[in-house]
């Protein structure tokens, strides 16, 4: 039995493109002391990724070109040499862009899938979820009655952001891309308005949405929408920097509105949820209440095989996802 393996093969110029990345074979690794083989089910994808991939100064070490892609896995113990990992146990590791992985017990973590999926903790039970929680409820901190916006609201982060601001008493503002992603927002997760970007009164109907102003924003896109949203920021407003995907494979926005921070003394906050393991597993356990107790809807796009994942990696970039998205691979 061989294992396989996505590699970068080249760095991007602009857009990523499936030729960035080869599919390899190598024999299958042997588990040393302490060491747990595990047979990996589900592959996360995640916008975090480009930059990995990119020369750019950034917040981890880069992917160099010829090395494996990193990444999230949820995956079954096949073989040990750990007493505290059996053979048959469904753990959660950064195994990267392969079928099997050799990797030390104390990196993995063992998880529970009586009452939810195993691909549920690479979304809203895994980093996706702890992120939005984090940027919400720890940094936003909303109050009822507020008014919160996200963007990318149909995505694994933003969905849950969303319907943590409702259960926090908010009055709570999507913006994803197209009429079937608004209606997911609105009529599936909750949330009291979706606005589509894609349209062309884009500005108008934002405006529309947030009469008295933004108290919260939860900020996942950047680029001409974070522009726009920060003309709408109240006195004392919060702005959670999560991401800016927008400008990934292009050239950085150039700002015009950051005035708004000042006029309206808002509180901006970037965040980089691997800065802050040591809260990972208490958030994981609210997350987890909800959602085994209903309060919490979740939406996953899943694309079939290891060698799918560079295309569907482009397609996660380029919005065509819907949810989280997977690769099954198994």
């Amino acid at each position: 039995m061989l294992n396989q393996q996505i590699i970068l093969a080249s760095r991007p110029d602009g857009w990523v493109t499936p030729e960035n990345f080869s599919l390899i074979e190598s024999e299958l690794p042997s588990p040393g002391p302490g060491q747990v083989l595990i047979q990996n089910l589900w592959l996360s994808l995640d916008p975090y990724m480009r930059g990995r991939i990119s020369e750019a100064k950034s917040y981890a070490r880069g992917v160099n070109i010829g090395e494996r892609m990193v990444g999230e896995t949820v995956g079954q113990v096949i073989a040990s040499n750990a007493p505290a990992l059996k053979v048959g146990d469904t753990v959660l590791a950064a195994a990267g862009w392969q079928l099997f992985a050799a990797m030390d017990a104390n990196a993995v973590t063992l998880i529970h899938t009586e009452a939810v999926s195993p691909s549920a903790y690479l979304g809203v039970l895994g980093m996706p979820g702890i992120t939005a929680w984090t940027g919400l409820i720890d940094i936003c901190q909303p109050r009822p009655g507020e008014t919160v916006v996200v963007d990318a609201a149909s995505g694994a982060v933003g969905s849950v952001v969303g319907q943590l601001a409702k259960l926090n008493g908010c009055r709570v503002i999507g913006i994803a891309g197209g009429p079937e992603k608004c209606r997911y927002v609105t009529q599936e997760l909750g949330f009291d308005v979706c606005v589509d970007h894609r349209s062309t009164h884009f500005a108008k109907e934002l405006a529309a949405a947030v009469p008295t102003g933004i108290d919260c924003l939860f900020e996942n896109v950047g680029g001409a929408i974070f522009e726009t949203l920060l003309t709408h920021m109240r006195v004392g407003s919060r702005i959670a920097l999560c991401g800016m995907v927008s400008e990934f494979n292009r050239e950085p926005h150039a700002y015009r509105t950051l005035r708004s921070i000042l006029i309206n003394r808002i509180r901006v906050q970037g965040f980089i949820m691997s800065d802050k393991r040591e809260t990972w597993p208490g958030i994981r356990e609210n997350l987890y209440a909800l959602v085994t107790q209903g309060k919490l809807k979740f939406k996953e796009s899943v694309t079939e095989g290891l060698a799918n994942a560079p295309k569907a990696f482009v397609g996660l970039l380029k919005g065509e996802n819907f949810g989280k998205q997977l690769i099954k691979l198994t």
